[in-house]
């Protein structure tokens, strides 16, 4: 919030250049009013998020295998959303959606692209406008990658990604100042590898320790008198699946959940290629087991960290002052159904955890209630606008979780839609949608439909879309896709029936500014 009428003068006059005298003034009214209207004392926002996390990877989601404490306390203290979604589950679309509140179609990224340096929406701008003091720790994946997108300072881990010469991650660069004469990448995995690893260096260099420090270093000195937004974003688990020894020998003897394969796999069963970075293949259970060995482990560590900075919360009197959400960008295939990476409309690419804590300064503490309520990343924005009593924008898609918490669950979505371009091949290239229970796909390459029958099958082995006892319930979400995709013309419902697209349709007209096709990493 701007601390003084200079700031907010400044604010308006920006406005009035950008949306014209008479809009600007009504513009600069409602930010007035919002200001006015905002609690006199606000939570600070702390996100907490990692890359690449399925959602059944926790205990607190019936997982027996996996440790996951303080996650788990964040769902006993709190609220776990049970039918939370990836919207466009890859890096950047997904991080378009966190950083916007759009859908895919709004925000323009229907699959694996760049996020745009500039929204009319940002979160991160948002809450800076409403009086936040930004900073964002770890993994942004933005283009350029020092774009602020509002936050008043970033301190960034963007892992192997140092693509141009004039670019180095912070974390990279803090790792070259401890350890000049060692390789970060010593561990030798790929970035997509479906192979696991344990970390061969120092525990201390690991990034996801480096977040973590960060994190805590940030809140054991924040004196700031504003509330602070704090986003931190670990690398891990994505791929390298490379925990440290302690974390590998966890898992060493435990029993882990063999493949989920169904028959309707069998076409994924052959390997893609031949390199470390399939997109599918049958591995066989012994690999299956060790990539997940070092997957799990890799959960655990972050969860590690998570505990580290409750712990700091705890300790400065701000774990009640604080609204904790943790969430993934999407999940990881793990060799489910011969699969591996992410991007498909399965569970375990699709679903993500949704955990929020709701400190008692607000209305609608959790403890350990669970939601059904299908949502997505982006409600994100809107529920963090309105615990900082800011107005949400117009053209934000999202809705405020702390309505939910709220008990607010009258007109709330009765599902989210989910899609991406294509990936990896034209085959994998589709549009779907879920309330959580089921799930109808549409494989846009051929018009093949799958349906799943969640409540009973959550692992997604039987394909139910050409059992004639389920033909009426694959008709009418057909019908709901039909609706929902019509707007976007003939491309995607032509005479009334999903049409075909073999080829590839990577952004909407809505994306804000020219871009090009880049491959998936």
């Amino acid at each position: 919030m701007p601390e003084n009428k200079s700031e907010l003068t400044k604010l308006g006059r920006r406005t009035l250049l950008k949306a014209g005298m008479a809009g600007a003034a009504c513009a600069l009214a409602r930010q007035r009013l919002a200001f006015t209207q905002a609690p006199k004392e606000r939570p600070n926002i702390l996100f907490l998020m990692s890359d690449q996390h399925r959602g059944d990877c926790m205990g607190c989601a019936d997982n027996r295998a996996i440790k996951t404490p303080n996650m788990d306390r964040l769902a006993s203290e709190g609220i776990r959303f049970t039918s939370a979604y990836s919207c466009t589950p890859s890096c950047t679309p997904a991080r378009a959606a966190l950083l916007t509140g759009m859908s895919p179609w709004r925000n323009g990224m229907l699959g694996y692209h760049k996020v745009a340096p500039k929204y009319p929406v940002e979160m991160p701008q948002l809450l800076r406008d409403a009086g936040y003091y930004t900073f964002g720790i770890g993994k942004m994946h933005w283009t350029p990658q020092r774009c602020l997108h509002g936050f008043h300072r970033t301190v960034l881990d963007e892992s192997s990604r140092e693509l141009t010469v004039d670019f180095r991650s912070d974390y990279r660069s803090w790792f070259f100042s401890q350890a000049p004469n060692l390789n970060p990448d010593a561990t030798g995995i790929l970035w997509n590898d479906y192979r696991s690893k344990t970390y061969v260096l120092p525990e201390r260099l690991h990034p996801t320790t480096w977040t973590g420090d960060t994190a805590v270093h940030f809140l054991e000195t924040y004196t700031n008198p504003e509330p602070f937004f704090l986003k931190v974003s670990f690398a891990r688990p994505h791929s390298p699946y490379d925990p440290p020894q302690r974390w590998m020998d966890a898992y060493s003897d435990t029993d882990l959940p063999p493949a989920a394969v169904g028959k309707w796999a069998e076409r994924y069963r052959e390997r893609s290629d031949d390199s470390f970075q399939i997109w599918h293949g049958d591995m066989g259970a012994e690999q299956v087991r060790s990539s997940r060995q070092g997957y799990y482990g890799s959960v655990s560590f972050v969860d590690e960290q998570i505990g580290r900075i409750l712990e700091v919360l705890e300790k400065r009197g701000l774990l009640e002052r604080t609204l904790i959400v943790y969430t993934s960008d999407h999940g990881d295939m793990t060799g489910d159904h011969h699969l591996w990476r992410k991007s498909y409309a399965y569970e375990p690419s699709a679903h993500i955890p949704m955990l929020m804590r709701v400190p008692k300064m607000l209305e609608g503490g959790g403890g350990g209630r669970v939601q059904p309520e299908p949502v997505e990343l982006r409600d994100l924005l809107p529920t963090f606008a309105d615990a900082a009593g800011a107005p949400i924008p117009e053209g934000v898609d999202g809705m405020s979780l702390l309505n939910l918490a709220r008990g607010k669950t009258d007109g709330w979505r009765p599902w989210i839609d989910l899609e991406h371009d294509i990936c990896y091949s034209k085959e994998n290239h589709w549009s779907a949608l879920t309330d959580g229970r089921e799930k109808y796909i549409f494989h846009a390459i051929d018009g093949e439909e799958q349906f799943f029958d969640l409540e009973k099958d959550p692992q997604e082995l039987q394909d139910l879309a050409s059992d004639p006892t389920h033909a009426e319930r694959v008709r009418t979400w057909r019908n709901r896709l039909i609706e929902h995709l019509s707007p976007r013309g003939e491309e995607y419902v032509s005479v009334g029936k999903l049409a075909l697209r073999p080829e590839s349709n990577l952004l909407s007209p809505n994306y804000p500014g020219p871009g090009k096709e880049e491959k998936p990493l």
